[in-house]
């Protein structure tokens, strides 16, 4: 067998699109990737790359196939608009070029937002005659209202209909939430529409599988309760709830909020810090994927916070795996199927998104018990992740869907 895969994002940059191509290549299966310039996240086109040209490398067993992009910059709308449409446009004019030779048995599309991206794979997917899967990471165009990205009505209904006309000129969509089923259903009805939760690397559960790496003394040795956040610091986070609970905190100094990571909020998270003089929250900035998960397992408890709006009550942030896999107490300050799962798993407390008086109070509860209790939420969450989305086990998963499809064509 052997698929094309189809993602903007792919190593160097940290996308969880590696690790799925590295363990089917291991599996067996020749895999291809088309992709773009790396330049997530800084906005600048990493060394050793080249602006304006196709590249061929080789990683993970695989042919990298790399198409000119406009870097994403400043991060301002237009430049990610630019960056977004340079990767569709190269995509589908060099991308089906540079692969034009290569037979395929189906095409497998990575479907970060936005979920305009897959255009490219659905362009090969037609002109090759093959088969194409659709892995969906978050709802179109309703992320767009959410993060307030856009807000023209005209704009919105039209990339509306680009979305249906993908979902449409898929053979198969995977979603990585329960309740995205009936929300992709509702512009596909033709479709088959399949749960496909997203895992971490296996080094998350298993250090043996990676490199020791020191972790930073001052959390190790500083004797504080660290409440950790890793990941992007966005609206979509609503991450002024973590602000609120530190200043509801500030009395007691042995609290502290450490943030690993960057995004478009955190200059504002800085700022207010200073502002109000919080010095329980300490940012880290981004750190290694490599360094992550002893930073992560070095925590008290690991907070996953989202914004109180509806679309993000049906999604699963990828975090909330990797908190699980480390096997360290949860705080959940989110609505809907991420909050089930810290639940169902019994790996942490869940509060209501927004509310920093609830956060406070279950930071408050977890500080206060033994760390002998507090490991009976970690130990469940490991439990947990291995039924529910150990990596191996889900690529099993992945591959025998693979099979059907090509089968049953």
């Amino acid at each position: 067998m052997k698929v094309l895969v189809v993602t903007q994002y792919f190593w160097p940059e940290s996308f969880r699109i590696n690790d799925v191509v590295s363990s089917l290549v291991d599996s067996g299966i020749e895999v291809d990737v088309l992709t773009g310039k790396p330049n997530y996240p800084d906005g600048k086109i990493f060394n050793g790359y080249r602006v304006g040209d196709c590249q061929i490398e080789h990683k993970f067993g695989s042919s990298i196939f790399r198409v000119p992009l406009i870097p994403r910059g400043n991060k301002s709308k237009f430049n990610l608009a630019l960056n977004y449409f340079s990767f569709i446009i190269f995509g589908v004019m060099q991308g089906a070029w540079m692969v034009r030779k290569n037979k395929y048995d189906l095409v497998f599309v990575y479907g970060l937002s936005p979920i305009l991206l897959s255009i490219p794979g659905v362009f090969i997917s037609k002109i090759k005659g093959i088969q194409i899967i659709l892995w969906v990471q978050d709802l179109w165009p309703e992320s767009l209202l959410a993060t307030k990205s856009v807000q023209n009505s005209l704009v919105i209904s039209m990339v509306g209909i680009v979305v249906k006309w993908i979902y449409q000129s898929m053979d198969l969509i995977l979603v990585q939430s329960h309740a995205f089923i009936d929300e992709v259903k509702k512009m596909t009805t033709e479709k088959d529409v399949k749960y496909y939760p997203n895992s971490v690397d296996p080094s998350f559960y298993n250090y043996s599988l990676n490199k020791q790496i020191d972790v930073e003394e001052e959390q190790k040795n500083d004797g504080k309760f660290n409440v950790v956040f890793a990941g992007n610091v966005g609206i979509g986070q609503g991450i002024e709830v973590i602000l609120e609970a530190a200043k509801i905190l500030s009395d007691i100094d042995n609290i502290q909020f450490v943030i690993y990571g960057s995004g478009s909020r955190l200059e504002w998270l800085e700022e207010q810090k200073k502002q109000y003089n919080l010095k329980g929250i300490i940012l880290k900035g981004r750190h290694p994927v490599e360094s992550m998960p002893q930073l992560l397992s070095n925590a008290n408890a690991l907070l996953v916070t989202l914004s109180d709006e509806p679309i993000f009550a049906k999604t699963i942030p990828n975090k909330i795996q990797a908190y699980l896999a480390v096997g360290r107490p949860i705080l959940a300050c989110l609505n809907g199927e991420g909050a089930r799962v810290v639940n169902e798993a019994k790996a942490g407390i869940a509060v209501p998104a927004g509310d920093s008086k609830r956060l406070s109070e279950a930071i408050l509860n977890l500080y206060k018990l033994p760390e002998k209790e507090m490991s009976i939420y970690g130990k469940n969450g490991r439990e947990y992740y291995e039924k529910n989305f150990k990596h191996e086990k889900l690529i099993k998963i992945l591959i025998s869907e693979f099979e059907n499809l090509i089968k049953n064509k």
